[in-house]
């Protein structure tokens, strides 16, 4: 039986500005996100992680991503939610998602720290 397929999608830690989450780092975030992704997989789902910029080439990226295989669940991760100023590049992605993986779950990590939580809410490995 092949295995559930999941796509996080989150801003790339080099483009945040940390300076509100002391004691957050990109290579901290970075960290967390290898994590979940090796957690992910170890739990048994085949995962894959999409990193994007803050808009330039943020939609593009996630089309190549999506257009690449059917994933059963796309994970959006909270840096994308927030700050407010990120509203629109968060809604741009979330349509493109609903038009280009109409059949896939979506759900939302709160923390980089607890995407597979987010994952099994949805689907189970």
């Amino acid at each position: 039986m092949a295995k559930k397929t999941v796509l996080a999608i989150g801003i790339e830690p080099s483009f945040v500005d940390f300076s509100a989450f002391p004691g957050l780092t990109a290579e901290l975030v970075m960290s967390y996100i290898a994590a979940q992704i090796e957690r992910l997989r170890a739990t048994g789902f085949e995962a894959d992680s999409c990193l994007i910029d803050l808009g330039d080439t943020a939609e593009a990226v996630v089309a190549a991503a999506l257009g690449a295989k059917h994933y059963d669940c796309v994970v959006i991760g909270a840096g994308l939610r927030e700050p407010r100023e990120r509203l629109h590049l968060f809604e741009r992605i979330i349509n493109l998602v609903h038009l280009a993986a109409p059949q896939s779950r979506i759900c939302f990590n709160t923390t980089p720290a607890d995407t597979t939580d987010a994952v099994q809410r949805w689907i189970a490995p």
